[in-house]
């Protein structure tokens, strides 16, 4: 059995509006919605962690979602500090050893058979496993005066998507040396 943690703290300010796009509506349920009933459905999970903003006053307060464990806590400044408090929320049963998912809030369309190959992949890999797409996109390099410097080619390039599947020791691990602001990466808000 897997658990999720659901970084679901973001204000949604690159996204933009009024309200955090976790909480957007679409077929009269919140997009987070979406996405744990999408995580839910596999057999596997057996739980989540829904990792919030301090003042979120939109989380309906579940404690279980479609007869799973439901647990929240409260997020950091950036994603990295989101996932980390997440870990931290785990159930005592959680092992460090444990493959732990990490899916996004605002993203319901999670297929099934998708998430059966992440699971199998990644748990017979000693650190685990990514959902990721080739680029299809024509990407273009930028030079220092505005102009395209080069067309990248994209055989070798892929889109990160979620879940991501990790070890919770390995994730934890690296979520500490990413606080190094050396290191941190550019997805900074939840």
């Amino acid at each position: 059995m897997t658990w999720t943690v659901v970084p679901a703290a973001g204000h949604g300010t690159r996204f933009g509006g009024d309200v955090p796009k976790q909480y957007l509506e679409v077929a009269g349920a919140p997009l987070l919605v979406h996405a744990l009933r999408a995580l839910f459905a596999h057999p596997s999970v057996e739980g989540a962690v829904v990792v919030l903003a301090a003042d979120d006053a939109r989380w309906p307060g579940w404690g279980e979602l479609d007869g799973k464990p439901v647990i929240t806590c409260i997020g950091g400044e950036s994603r990295a500090e989101s996932v980390l408090a997440g870990l931290a929320a785990l159930p005592a049963s959680v092992r460090a050893d444990d493959f732990v998912l990490v899916h996004d809030a605002a993203r319901p369309n999670l297929r099934l058979e998708d998430l059966d190959r992440l699971l199998e992949q990644g748990r017979a890999d000693p650190v685990g496993a990514i959902l990721a797409t080739p680029v299809r996109d024509t990407l273009k390099r930028g030079g220092d005066d505005g102009g395209i410097d080069a067309t990248e080619p994209r055989e070798r390039l892929w889109r990160a998507l979620t879940p991501q599947l990790f070890r919770r020791i390995h994730l934890g691990r690296a979520l500490e040396a990413a606080r190094d602001p050396r290191l941190a990466g550019k997805d900074q808000k939840n």
